[in-house]
């Protein structure tokens, strides 16, 4: 591991000053701690901002709820509110990693948190995510577990996280704190980006900004479902997942979203599938055409095809599941 400057800040903006240029934070969770180590990535400088205060977690005035970036996992899991409000999410957390790790990842980190994809962690392996310019290794090689949506020529890898993909159908909002004291909101939707020709630009974060927390909107009413399908019972990341919100109303779709995991470069809302759900009777015949159109744009490389219709069949059989509880 190189040589880099250790620095404990002492508030927020200290942290933002200090994090400018190569700098990294260092908050709960691993995943950086591995790529430093494997020498993916390479700070000049960690910030150690895991005594700031953004640990707490707070009601909204409107009903919702405020997760600070430094609330662990577990705690987000195991809050009555959570459970109460948001049981999507709760569920997604607990779906991902052990629960030793779930004690340090924050939510902070969660958010970002980088691929998993193995070419991305082989020095030796042409890899545009970790040295843009280098070519994607990954294209013509052993790809089953990368994205079948969004992706480009340049990246297939996909974003690991669980809890992201909750915070997605829940319409989560990200809220950042940047030099000089400026505070900006992000909807988790759009805070991670497709890869196009820059995929080592994984989010809309800017130079220097420090994610403070992520707002929860008034929980949705409706049935709630996280589904993982994964190579092994536990401790694995999602080969497809979904979470999905549905609200029925004699007969017929009142509302509905859909998200997937384990499929893209980012947490994947499935805006087209909901909108042909919205209004429909909520049956097996709609759920089949919106289980279709979500994948539709879906383009499959040698060895992943199999996802295509794995996310197809996830979605018909959650939103079934949840129409007939409803």
């Amino acid at each position: 591991m190189r040589e880099f400057s250790y620095v404990r800040a002492a508030n927020i903006s200290d942290a933002i000053e200090q994090a400018a240029g190569s700098a990294r934070y260092l908050a709960g969770g691993t995943n950086l701690v591995d790529l430093m180590r494997e020498e993916v990535e390479r700070p000049e400088r960690l910030v150690d901002i895991t005594r700031l205060p953004l640990a707490d977690i707070e009601d909204l005035p409107d009903g919702g709820l405020r997760l600070g970036a430094l609330a662990r996992n577990s705690r987000v899991a195991h809050d009555d509110r959570v459970r109460r409000r948001y049981p999507l999410l709760a569920k997604a957390i607990l779906n991902g990693a052990s629960p030793q790790l779930r004690n340090k990842a924050t939510v902070g980190g969660n958010l970002l948190q980088r691929t998993r994809c193995g070419y991305f962690y082989d020095a030796a392996a042409a890899c545009n995510k970790r040295a843009p310019g280098t070519g994607c290794a990954a294209l013509g090689g052993f790809n089953r577990t990368h994205a079948v949506l969004g992706s480009s020529e340049s990246c297939i890898a996909v974003h690991p996280s669980d809890m992201c993909v909750a915070l997605a159908a829940l319409d989560a909002v990200v809220n950042v704190q940047g030099p000089g004291g400026v505070r900006r909101t992000v909807p988790l939707t759009d805070f991670h980006r497709l890869p196009g020709r820059t995929p080592d630009v994984e989010t809309e974060l800017r130079d220097g900004e420090l994610i403070t927390s992520v707002d929860l909107p008034p929980g949705p009413p409706g049935q709630a479902a996280y589904v993982k399908v994964r190579d092994r019972a536990s401790y694995a990341f999602a080969l497809v997942s979904v979470a999905v919100l549905l609200r029925v109303e004699q007969g017929r779709t009142a509302a509905v979203r859909i998200a997937l995991g384990g499929v893209a470069h980012k947490p994947w809302r499935a805006y087209s599938a909901e909108e042909m759900l919205t209004g429909a009777v909520a049956e097996e015949p709609a759920f089949r055409l919106a289980a279709e159109e979500a994948v539709a744009e879906a383009r499959p490389r040698r060895h992943n095809g199999f996802k295509v219709e794995l996310a197809e069949r996830l979605i018909r059989r959650t939103l079934t599941e949840l129409a007939g509880s409803a």
